[in-house]
């Protein structure tokens, strides 16, 4: 026999603890994995708004720029603002998700097969 089946029959809180802690593991990489895709999100979102507001606010400068007979610094600085923020915004929604979702889960569960192939004789 196995000697899973010897451990399932004798000790099954042990394999419910393992089970657990897979639980945990993938719960862990999940809630991370999701965490960079809500940023990511967030920032894309970020990044229209700042860039629509640039235009609109750009727009108004223009305008403003058009009927006054002088130059005045604020016409350019507050549509500068927005700008700023599009570039950040741009920036961090241009990150790279992480390259491996679920690499350690992945490898705890090869770690696991190979563990029991060695128990149950195979290679």
């Amino acid at each position: 026999m196995h000697p899973l089946f010897s451990v399932l029959v004798s000790r099954p809180e042990l394999v419910m603890d393992h089970v657990a802690g897979y639980a945990a593991l993938a719960q862990e990489e999940a809630a991370s994995m999701g965490g960079a895709v809500t940023r990511r999100a967030i920032a894309w979102a970020a990044c229209g708004v700042c860039a629509l507001l640039f235009v609109l606010l750009a727009g108004v400068a223009v305008m403003l720029g058009a009927v006054t007979d002088g130059f005045h610094w604020a016409l350019l600085l507050v549509p500068a603002v927005p700008l700023a923020g599009t570039g950040v915004a741009w920036g961090i929604a241009r990150k790279q998700l992480p390259s491996r979702a679920f690499a350690e889960l992945r490898a705890q569960l090869d770690a696991d097969v190979q563990a029991l192939r060695t128990l149950g004789g195979r290679p």
